[in-house]
């Protein structure tokens, strides 16, 4: 299904697409403003590995530089594997190194995930008013964001405000946690589930100080920001110019659009939503197209081959095993 998606959105971004202008655009690129985008790209996941260090300080004490290493194999994972399995990758390579439990290493999983969903949307509503002076009214394009952004925000702050409420309250959660247990699940599957669910619990932890969820959403936002620094990086090796909040908002939309099934790697879902914003912003599609698949490229190939490069270095295979640990 996911290959199905990826190639629906590469066709609606190709489609009507000038080749020779696109060699044009890809052979006069100056490609040496990548490096210091790639630079600003690998600080980024260095605050993320500081940001999940922080997140399960609660749980165990363990250093960003153990985590920086465990955070590119999970950007492998994700970059490699379907239904980004390097989310669990991680979750399970953490607890073969420091003995954290799955369970709670994916609550802080999911919890930094909520938070850059907020940011993203953020960067989206912040940028929509500019968006919609310079799109055509009739193209529909920043409505179908609009409507996007405000479902989205819908579930991403629910999200929020349920898995803080969980933090905030883990008695009053544990004991409705129960009860859906004893009245949904066999009770052979009963001491199990509980043992995971109170292990999630714990992986909340470090949201139950309001200073502590400020701190991890101000992290999220210096992630983006660096992460928008490498977009902006890119942008001088071809011959266009659009504002840092342009970009932002073109960081918003792909990264939102990216949690739609596709196949490994984002193919599709990032580089479609991304043509679309630039050339909304007066960009040619050559320019936008070439721009956006060498970006995509840029943020693919280098902490892909890092990650598989900690993958080795760690000895970690994927076996049997270390399959069958991900997928339970």
């Amino acid at each position: 299904m996911g290959v199905v998606i990826s190639a629906l959105f590469i066709w609606l971004a190709l489609r009507g697409l000038k080749l020779d202008a696109f060699w044009e655009t890809l052979i006069h690129a100056d490609y040496i403003w990548l490096l210091p985008g790639i630079a600003v790209y690998f600080i980024a996941v260095w605050v993320r590995a500081w940001r999940w260090h922080y997140l399960l300080r609660p749980v165990k004490q363990v250093p960003t530089r153990t985590m920086f290493p465990i955070v590119a194999i999970g950007y492998a994972g994700n970059n490699i594997f379907p239904a980004r399995a390097g989310e669990v990758l991680r979750a399970v390579v953490l607890k073969r190194r420091e003995g954290v439990s799955v369970s709670a290493s994916l609550a802080t999983v999911i919890v930094e995930r909520i938070f850059d969903g907020v940011v993203m949307l953020a960067f989206v509503f912040l940028n929509l008013p500019e968006l919609a002076k310079l799109a055509s009214s009739d193209s529909g394009f920043v409505g179908d964001i609009q409507t996007l952004a405000m479902w989205g925000a819908g579930a991403f702050v629910g999200a929020l405000a349920a898995f803080l409420l969980a933090a905030m309250f883990p008695r009053v959660t544990a004991r409705v946690g129960l009860r859906l247990v004893y009245r949904l699940l066999p009770r052979r599957l009963h001491e199990r589930t509980i043992g995971i669910m109170n292990k999630f619990l714990d992986g909340l932890a470090s949201l139950r100080s309001p200073f502590n969820a400020l701190m991890v959403f101000l992290t999220s936002v210096i992630i983006w920001l660096l992460e928008t620094g490498k977009y902006w990086f890119v942008m001088h090796a071809f011959s266009f110019q659009v504002s840092f909040f342009a970009l932002m908002l073109m960081n918003g939309i792909v990264n939102l659009a990216t949690t739609i099934p596709s196949a490994p790697g984002y193919i599709g879902t990032f580089d479609a939503p991304g043509i679309a914003v630039l050339t909304a912003y007066g960009v040619e599609q050559a320019t936008a197209v070439g721009y956006t698949l060498v970006l995509h490229a840029a943020l693919w190939l280098p902490i892909t081959a890092l990650g598989l490069y900690y993958m080795a270095r760690e000895g970690i295979k994927w076996s049997d095993s270390l399959r069958a640990e991900t997928r339970d």
